[in-house]
């Protein structure tokens, strides 16, 4: 059986990770599905280290906030698993269903399955990410995706290894999914049921996708360099 290591990476999520470890923790102690857990502690100013030391096996700190894709590649290359599972800090007790993504990868049929989640409990943005980072992938990676923004995935060793540095922030999730489909490995979706944090249509939440979406068009047109070079 290969090795799984589970990544999670982490900023100022003291109220909300510890329920998602718990619920990964005890999912773990009947199913046996993962080797490791980590979590990446991304400059965090509140008790996120001293929550998810109660439960990670190990916890990496960065002194200041990197971002996602920083957090994430230090996670990897500090893990030993020949599949590696990313995860948000927030799904809280729908973690237990993390598992889900492995079967694709163990049954052959894939090199990285990223999850498709249930629709969202509440009107959130209008489509501008999304749509932007669907186009982006189909055209530069030749494949469609239902979730191209999706966080939740898990992907062979050899394929982060193949791909390198991941994108920073918010575009991490589109330049791994480009990269892998260019180096030629299989990607698919699996529907998982999990829940996270949803932001509404607030300033927040319009600040959050406006910053999402520069990101995402960052990361395509580097993407998009490359190709041509």
């Amino acid at each position: 059986m290969q090795q799984v290591s589970v990544i999670i990476p982490a900023w100022n999520e003291g109220a909300r990770i510890s329920v998602t470890l718990e619920a990964l923790h005890q999912a773990n102690r009947f199913r046996k599905w993962y080797h490791e857990l980590l979590v990446v502690d991304d400059g965090s100013t509140d008790e996120t280290p001293r929550a998810a030391g109660k439960w990670a096996d190990t916890v990496i700190r960065h002194t200041t906030n990197r971002g996602k894709g920083a957090a994430l590649e230090s996670g990897w290359r500090h893990s030993a698993g020949h599949i590696v599972v990313f995860l948000d800090a927030d799904l809280g007790e729908s973690a237990a269903f993390a598992h889900l993504l492995l079967e694709p990868i163990r049954q052959e049929q894939a090199d990285m399955c990223i999850a498709k989640l249930p629709a969202a409990g509440r009107k959130g943005g209008f489509g501008l990410v999304k749509g932007l980072a669907t186009t982006g992938i189909t055209r530069l990676g030749g494949f469609r995706p239902e979730a191209p923004l999706s966080g939740q995935r898990a992907v062979r060793r050899e394929v982060l290894e193949s791909v390198g540095s991941l994108a920073r922030g918010f575009g991490i999730e589109v330049g791994l999914t480009i990269d892998a489909l260019r180096k030629g490995y299989r990607v698919c979706e699996a529907k998982v049921p999990f829940r996270h944090r949803e932001t509404g249509r607030d300033w927040s939440g319009f600040v959050h996708r406006g910053k999402q979406f520069y990101a995402v068009g960052v990361t395509l047109m580097q993407k998009w360099r490359e190709r041509s070079c």
